[in-house]
């Protein structure tokens, strides 16, 4: 079966060579662009993220990406967002309270107000009912930051960091973790295997 082709958003904020050596790992025909032809071309997208939320939207906002993102998701594009590509498909963050988000969930970004921030390292995630992608495994988070979706069904797992957090969400085609699936190990590999669907 042939692998599906891929497109990494480079929105000039992402760290996306770990993501690449993953898609690499799995001969998995991948391209970073910000070009929109390129990435209406691609069988799936993958939006990184890595950073601070009011500079990715920033930058989003300058190339115009932000509007050209909402309809490819709008439009049924296979959509990943991971990290920072997970928080900013909600409105608003309390890392910067005057900057909007692409607002395609509604929701927030709150700031863990216990424990030492970023939470960095394994921990390990609890799905629910709503997961497809996902097994009930140890991931690799870097974040200080978690979003709170109004819609709770759409929540496909939870971690635990002092308090329980949603740790990613599914809905129709989107797709979105706040860990790191590509620096996961075997567990982001078995994830990435079932997202990426055919050829395996």
């Amino acid at each position: 079966m042939k692998k599906p082709n891929v497109a990494i958003i480079d929105y000039g904020a992402g760290n996306v060579k770990s993501l690449g050596n993953m898609l690499s790992y799995l001969d998995v025909p991948y391209k970073i662009t910000d070009e929109p032809v390129e990435i209406k071309k691609a069988d799936r997208v993958i939006f990184p993220g890595q950073g601070h939320f009011a500079q990715a939207m920033e930058k989003l906002n300058s190339k115009n990406m932000a509007p050209f993102i909402q309809d490819i998701v709008s439009d049924g594009k296979i959509f990943l967002g991971i990290c920072l590509g997970l928080q900013v498909l909600f409105e608003t963050s309390e890392e910067a309270p005057d900057t909007r988000g692409l607002g395609i969930f509604k929701g927030g970004v709150k700031k863990f107000q216990t424990g030492k921030t970023p939470q960095i390292g394994w921990n390990k995630i609890k799905t629910t009912q709503n997961n497809y992608f996902l097994s009930d495994d140890y991931f690799y988070f870097v974040n200080s930051y978690y979003v709170c979706p109004e819609n709770q069904d759409i929540i496909s797992s939870f971690a635990d960091y002092h308090i329980n957090f949603c740790a990613s969400v599914e809905f129709q085609n989107i797709t979105a973790v706040q860990f790191h699936p590509e620096k996961s190990s075997n567990a982001g590999v078995k994830f990435f295997k079932k997202w990426l669907g055919q050829g395996f």
